[in-house]
């Protein structure tokens, strides 16, 4: 496979309608939000997490797609599994609590390992140093938090079910039964979520990271097609609906870049669609209805005097 040779930078341009893109367990699962401006966050662990679940969807069992970090993995097996393919005679390995490297050259022969056998590892780094030692590495792919383009209104909406708990409640419910006493379960609890916010997140792709994890042209367009692709299948009655509405990468004809990155991203303009006219969000736009769908804005990009070896590719 062919290591990757160019840097990228991406914009990704998300979605969600009623539902909760990112709970925050420090805030009883609110949608977060920046405090000062009211905009919606959504967390880059949480994004990376999308693009992990869709490549195993679509590479579950196949070499080199492994999975590193996934729920209910013990991480210390995992980093077993390269000291077994270094170390194939040692016997002891099976039941060592803790393992290092005999020396630089074995490091680097297990932290190969990882990056060959698990694409979140070669794609996003990982520090892998606990207690069974394959070292760390850093990831050519960095993404940033989402902020939503304009305030979001979280929405608290209670829940209820029809059904009974157990045979008393079920009596009780029977009986007419008003008393204080009553244990009435039927109100299960409550649930967060957006009415509508379109969300922006940053990526920057290291041809020079790179180099140090093997990752591969191929591995980029895999990349590519779980951001497009991440939320189609990542349904569930909290998330509401959530979609990717736009992807778009600036590429660079060389392994260092020919722009900075903010320079490129400053390049697209998301605005309001206001009878088919832009009307950029920072004009007051009181006296318009709050957006409740992508149709409601209006995507730009500067495409006049582009720096010198610089792409840009619209993936969606």
């Amino acid at each position: 496979m062919t290591v990757l040779a160019n840097r990228y930078d991406f914009a990704v341009i998300f979605e969600v309608k009623n539902g909760n893109p990112n709970g925050d367990p420090d805030a009883g699962n609110l949608p977060r939000l920046d405090p000062e401006t009211n905009k919606g966050l959504v967390t880059d662990v949480s994004l990376k997490r999308k693009i992990r679940n869709y490549v195993d969807l679509a590479h579950h069992g196949e070499d080199g797609f492994h999975i590193y970090v996934e729920e209910g993995a013990i991480l210390n097996e995992k980093h077993r599994q390269a000291y077994k393919a270094i170390y194939p005679d040692d016997a002891k390995l099976e039941k060592a609590a803790k393992l290092n490297p005999k020396d630089d050259a074995d490091a680097k022969k297990l932290t190969a390992f990882m990056c060959a056998n698990f694409f979140d590892v070669r794609t996003f780094g990982a520090v892998m140093s606990t207690g069974i030692n394959c070292g760390q590495v850093k990831g050519p792919v960095q993404m940033s938090f989402a902020s939503s383009v304009e305030p979001i209104m979280p929405l608290e909406i209670s829940i209820t079910r029809m059904a009974a708990t157990n045979a008393a409640e079920a009596k009780q419910k029977a009986e007419g039964d008003d008393s204080p006493d009553r244990t009435d379960n039927r109100t299960m609890g409550r649930k967060h979520i957006v009415p509508y916010g379109l969300y922006v997140a940053h990526g920057f792709i290291s041809a020079k990271f790179a180099e140090r994890t093997d990752f591969s042209e191929s591995d980029l367009e895999l990349l590519f097609e779980a951001l497009v692709n991440m939320f189609e299948h990542d349904r569930s009655a909290a998330r509401g609906e959530m979609a990717t509405r736009k992807l778009i990468v600036f590429k660079h004809d060389n392994a260092l870049g020919n722009a900075p990155a903010h320079t490129l991203f400053e390049r697209i303009q998301i605005g309001r669609n206001i009878g088919g006219e832009f009307k950029a969000i920072d004009e007051r736009l009181d006296n318009y209805p709050p957006a409740r769908s992508f149709s409601d804005y209006i995507v730009t990009i500067d495409r006049d005097n582009l720096p010198a070896g610089v792409e840009i590719i619209e993936k969606l």
